[in-house]
């Protein structure tokens, strides 16, 4: 995430969700929506929900619509293992492995998180990351680019 990009910010149910624009394509941050489930550690609730068997297909088929250069047979390993209580998988571990266009995960102290596009941004955001606790951050009521409630 460089100079280069435009970055946006939400604030839903005052919440910060940054929004960062590459190359035209729209980036929502993970980390934000996540941070809403634990505060102190939004990259539990991500790698949580990207244990998850029904997430993984999906990542998968998205990346298979959307992305030529997408290792399927990396894919196959991910989608094998998941749901089990073994799988582990971080958004970098992801991206690496199966050159993943969907997310975007930079490490570090400054300008760091997790992003996706807004399909899978939304996915995360109702209710499969948060269990326990209400999701209250995008719904499926449009306003202008984004589902906010």
């Amino acid at each position: 995430m460089t100079e280069n990009n435009i970055q946006e910010e939400l604030i839903v149910n005052n919440q910060r969700i940054r929004v960062v624009i590459i190359n035209g394509i729209e980036y929502i941050s993970l980390t934000d929506l996540a941070r809403y489930a634990d505060p102190d550690e939004p990259k539990i609730p991500i790698q949580n929900w990207m244990r998850n068997k029904d997430v993984v297909l999906y990542l998968g088929l998205w990346e298979k619509i959307h992305n030529k250069s997408f290792k399927g047979v990396e894919f196959d390993t991910f989608k094998n293992n998941s749901g089990s209580n073994m799988f582990r998988i971080s958004p970098q571990t992801w991206i690496k492995n199966t050159d993943a266009i969907g997310m975007i995960s930079k490490s570090g102290r400054y300008d760091s998180g997790t992003y996706a596009v807004s399909d899978i941004a939304f996915e995360l955001s109702n209710g499969k990351i948060i269990t326990g606790r209400q999701t209250e951050l995008l719904s499926p009521v449009r306003s202008g680019n984004y589902y906010v409630k």
